[in-house]
């Protein structure tokens, strides 16, 4: 396959072509159609990385996640969470806020964390691919320091 029929867009390690490349080619040969969702929100649910819901009055658990779609991407994007949230992934925003996730605690935090990295990183994904923007690793940083200064 040759690189040039695929839109650049943003990986986990995008230094590292070994990670890059299956990472990206996976990604854009499952979704193939960047304007099937409406909503980027969309692409994580069509990987299955979307909790269950099981609501009764009040109370709403905690389900787990449906896991229906495309088995091979929700792997590659959990594997890219995992290194996100690794010690060898670089600071980010995403980094960041799963790392606040994580902290909250409690038996499976961070495999929740993980999977919350992964539907946002399918989600990340499908909003940069169809918008064409560049991805700013400290966006919200920025913007919060420009706005403290």
């Amino acid at each position: 396959m040759r690189e040039n029929n695929f839109p650049q867009i943003w990986v986990p390690d995008a230094e590292n072509r070994d990670l890059r490349q299956p990472f990206a080619t996976g990604y854009v040969l499952t979704i193939e159609d960047p304007h099937r969702f409406r909503k980027s929100r969309d692409a994580g649910c069509f990987v299955g990385l979307q909790p269950g819901r099981r609501n009764s009055g009040e109370s709403e658990p905690q389900m787990r996640i449906s896991k229906e779609g495309d088995e091979y991407l929700r792997t590659l994007l959990v594997q890219g969470a995992h290194y996100i949230l690794g010690p060898f992934g670089e600071d980010s925003d995403l980094r960041r806020w799963g790392q606040k996730l994580a902290a909250r605690g409690g038996k499976n935090a961070k495999k929740r964390a993980v999977v919350a990295v992964a539907r946002k990183l399918a989600v990340l994904l499908h909003r940069l691919w169809v918008s064409g923007e560049v991805y700013e690793p400290l966006r919200n940083s920025q913007k919060a320091m420009s706005a403290a200064a």
